[in-house]
């Protein structure tokens, strides 16, 4: 699943959003894969079931229980994932616009978004009050307010304000239960009467107050009414009706006050290749000829006609209608350990209701969850049977002790006066110097197949990964040359592209031209071209005002740093089988398309004796090549404790994950010991040979000048840990 080559000739179908109906259809494509390629846009790497929330407020679920992490989910039905917010449907252009990247060009696109709340740009909403869409939003903030009770919203000067729950439909009373059952605080629901008020307070006394009206102003003491009246408050919920999102209307599609127009097979009216679901659309009952309500227990049901009318159409057979159902039963959680339920006209309440409201969700959540409460894969194959498709990105390099072996095979070059670093003294980049000129130039060329399945994040993170080698060396990026393998599929090449010109733009760097050739796996790779100011040589003979740092200057007692983390080879390789939490890797290919132009800027003027950028040969790879050019010799003492690592990698590492150039790195570099007492005490040594793609810069730093570097890195937010020192003594790396 690795190498990320997709199938030909099939229709592309798109998934906006990770809403109920459309987990449905991840989870119909993994068990039964469609005739198509799949890709899913996501804003948000999880997504929150709504039945589970009001347990969540009262204290009976755990973030876990409610989530689905559909990144992960999509991984698992080898379902490309697409990283973005979607802001416009171009139906006559058939792409989907996506913010801050690249379009995405689609044959048939399903939109499964959900709704915002109405209501949001009334006074001091946004600011003073608890929305409780978006979802995931929603139980962040909630519980982070609950738990700690260290807002000021909940000081002891609020002590006896009651929370407040703005909006008296099913949603804002199941919260004000719920609240009211854990805070013990007295809960006041402002609204109209509601059906559900009223057969809900059948059963039994409530202890929530409804207070008629209509809030027209929130602020930090409270809400105040139409009538005058302010309500003090200790918390305001805004769980006042759906609203749409802007997607529908900006994409000129069919809407109804922003909700987008289905026919009976939820295609969107007059966009046969189009289709919506869930709260976004806009759903008529054709017994009544009027919408359907915005209920999660429609959009449940709308699943199945969704996956059985994307399948239909992608073969070319009969779609079926979506027939809304007449009654349904309702379930509404108090927090106490009992619901109230209602169906065909009875009322019914007590502890085995909401035994069965549980039962009924959390055996709905199970058939989606493929991440467990501790953040790892749900099933996993062992170490020993993972599947060996090769890794993309760095991980695709000719392995390190291969390398070497040829390079030493070849005859030695020609004398050429005006290469100052070159292969006889191997580096980061290569730098040259313009004959009968004082001009001297930095070259390097960098090329990788992809690492995961988003061509626009590849071509990003190749320009990202190519312009570091030189900036490590303090060498100004300048001009790029591409060369792209792409395969045989529509708008491809354009993604790529666009990808990598959104990092060479940002920087200053001109594309200036490339090549492009056909092929079954994507690659992409770029030569980067720099300038130096001044005539000081390479090796930073002028000192520390050159502005290429310095190679080779390491002395004894100089301190190891790292910036970021290390593990993308883990976290890569675990994404493409959906064994990594979708938020775990969505940080970890973020901070490998950040370029290390802020860090290196940062650096200038400072006390550092050698630098590189950690990459496909691994920590320890790219560290025995800094000692080796050291002269004299040196020896690293890493601590193998203060290695930072993504968040993730850790438990996968230990669960046995390896990229596939884990073993040839460790080949490479011979006699490290990660059997020894630190592998013993602390489980990850081996994680040194795991390769990066776009990964950390290494420092070699004095003493005297790494609070002064660590401080100037912090002020351009990039981390900066001190892993070790250096020693004389033959070229080792030793592990504690």
């Amino acid at each position: 699943m690795n190498s990320y080559s997709p199938a030909r000739a099939l229709p592309h179908l798109v998934l906006v959003g990770g809403g109920h109906s459309h987990v449905q259809v991840l989870k119909r494509h993994r068990e039964r894969p469609f005739a198509a390629r799949v890709s899913i846009v996501l804003d948000q790497p999880e997504s929150v079931y709504s039945g589970m929330v009001p347990g969540f407020v009262a204290g009976q679920y755990t973030t876990a229980d409610l989530t689905i992490d559909v990144w992960a989910l999509a991984r698992t039905a080898n379902v490309r994932v697409i990283d973005g917010a979607a802001t416009r449907i171009d139906t006559e252009r058939g792409r989907i616009e996506v913010a801050d990247r690249a379009p995405v060009h689609f044959d048939t696109v399903s939109i499964d978004i959900g709704s915002t709340v109405a209501g949001l740009d009334l006074p001091g909403v946004r600011e003073h009050a608890l929305a409780t869409r978006p979802i995931g939003q929603f139980v962040a903030r909630l519980d982070a307010r609950l738990a700690a009770r260290a807002d000021s919203s909940l000081s002891d000067a609020h002590d006896n304000a009651p929370i407040v729950v703005v909006g008296a439909g099913a949603a804002g009373m199941e919260l004000a239960w719920c609240l009211r059952a854990r805070t013990k605080r007295p809960v006041v629901l402002i609204g109209a009467p509601s059906p559900v008020w009223s057969w809900s307070q059948a059963r039994r006394q409530d202890d929530v107050k409804l207070v008629p009206g209509k809030v027209v102003e929130v602020t930090a003491q409270g809400a105040r009414l139409d009538s005058g009246e302010t309500l003090e408050a200790a918390l305001v919920v805004w769980a006042t009706g759906a609203s749409a999102l802007p997607l529908g209307a900006a994409s000129d599609l069919p809407c109804d006050n922003g909700y987008i127009c289905v026919g009976p097979t939820l295609q969107v009216e007059g966009h046969p290749n189009v289709y919506a679901v869930g709260d976004c659309a806009r759903v008529l009952d054709p017994r009544t000829g009027k919408p359907i309500p915005k209920a999660g227990v429609y959009a449940v049901r709308e699943g199945p006609v969704l996956c059985a009318n994307l399948d239909a159409r992608l073969t070319g057979t009969a779609q079926q209608p979506y027939v809304p159902q007449r009654d349904f039963l309702a379930l509404l959680n108090r927090g106490d350990g009992t619901a109230v339920g209602k169906r065909s006209g009875l009322t019914f309440a007590g502890p085995w209701v909401w035994r069965l409201k549980d039962r009924i969700d959390r055996r709905f959540m199970a058939m989606f969850q493929v991440i467990d409460a501790q953040g790892g894969p749900v099933q996993m194959v062992g170490a020993a049977a993972m599947p060996d498709m090769a890794c993309g990105g760095c991980a695709a390099k000719v392995g390190p002790a291969e390398l070497h072996r040829a390079l030493a095979a070849l005859p030695a070059a020609p004398p050429d006066p005006t290469v100052e670093l070159g292969l006889a003294k191997p580096d980061d980049a290569a730098v040259v110097r313009i004959p009968g000129t004082d001009v001297r130039i930095g070259l390097t060329v960098d090329a990788f197949t992809a690492f995961c399945d988003d061509p626009w994040v590849v071509g990003r993170v190749a320009a990202t990964n190519a312009v570091n080698d030189l900036y490590v060396k303090g060498i100004e990026p300048r001009w790029a040359l591409a060369m792209v393998a792409v395969p045989d599929e529509p708008g491809m090449l354009e993604e790529v592209m666009s990808g990598m010109r959104s990092t060479l733009d940002a920087l200053g760097i001109s594309l200036v031209g490339g090549h492009s050739v056909r092929a079954d796996v994507l690659s992409v790779g770029l030569s980067v071209t720099g300038t130096l100011e001044g005539a000081a040589d390479a090796a930073g003979a002028s000192g520390n005002s050159s502005p290429v740092l310095r190679t080779g200057g390491a002395a004894d007692g100089d301190v190891l740093l790292l910036t970021r983390g290390l593990g993308s080879g883990v976290l890569l390789r675990a994404n493409g089988f959906g064994w990594a939490r979708g938020a775990h890797v969505r940080e970890a290919m973020r901070w490998m398309a950040r370029p290390h132009r802020d860090a290196a800027q940062a650096l200038r003027g400072l006390e550092v004796h050698d630098a590189t950028d950690v990459t496909g040969f691994g920590l320890y790879g790219h560290l025995a090549g800094m000692l080796a050019r050291s002269s004299p010799t040196l020896t690293a003492d890493i601590e193998i404790a203060q290695l930072p690592l993504y968040s993730g990698v850790s438990d996968l590492f230990a669960a046995g994950v390896r990229s596939t150039f884990h073993a040839q790195n460790a080949r490479g570099v011979p006699g490290v010991p990660v059997s020894g007492p630190a592998r013993h005490t602390h489980g990850m040594a081996e994680i040194g040979f795991d390769p990066q793609t776009a990964g950390p810069l290494m420092l070699v730093v004095p003493e005297s000048a790494v609070a002064d570097v660590v401080a100037a890195l912090a002020a351009v937010d990039e981390p900066a840990i001190r892993i070790g020192t250096v020693r004389f003594g033959a070229t080792e790396i030793v592990l504690h």
